[in-house]
């Protein structure tokens, strides 16, 4: 009879941790430079928006969000079917089009969106509009799924993301 308690409680235990998988390979979609372009797929593909992490080399709390966060296969799932998942360089050099079709770098794109701190989590809607920001690391990957529905279920009209997570609390 233990052994059987003891073989139960395994399996759920095992059922219940999450799986970590690469955050470059799972969470991030690789870049092609061109965001209006990527405006269109978001629209083709169904998706909520875009999602662009701001972030910087050597930023402390960048890393701990990767490593403790985006490398939950929950949380790249949910993202990855709502949104394009995108990472940029607030320093960055790199050549870019925005969401209007204009030629830009990483750092200045950064700046014109006021992702000054890292990371900067910006959503855009599907015609490239700005509709939420969060700015900083969230408490956990249970906090930061909370962040995607709150975008999501289109909460952000109506109140702020504060507002949202403490009634959520409750």
């Amino acid at each position: 009879m233990l052994r059987v308690l003891g073989l139960a409680l395994l399996l759920f235990a095992t059922t219940t941790i999450a799986e970590v998988r690469d955050v470059q390979t799972y969470f991030f979609q690789p870049k092609l430079g061109d965001f209006k372009s990527e405006l269109q797929t978001a629209r083709k593909e169904g998706k909520t928006g875009v999602l662009i992490m701001f972030q910087m080399a050597d930023c402390p709390f960048c890393e701990r969000m990767k490593s403790t966060v985006l490398n939950q296969s929950e949380v790249q799932d949910y993202y990855r079917k709502h949104f394009l998942v995108f990472e940029m360089d607030v320093k960055g050099d790199t050549p870019m089009v925005d969401f209007k079709g204009v030629n830009t770098t990483e750092k200045d794109f950064a700046l014109k969106n006021r992702a000054r701190a890292t990371p900067t989590f910006l959503f855009f809607d599907t015609h490239g509009d700005l509709i939420t920001r969060y700015i900083g690391v969230t408490k956990d990957a249970n906090e930061f799924l909370l962040l995607g529905r709150y975008v999501v279920d289109g909460v952000y009209k109506d109140k702020p993301f504060a507002a949202y997570k403490q009634q959520a609390q409750q």
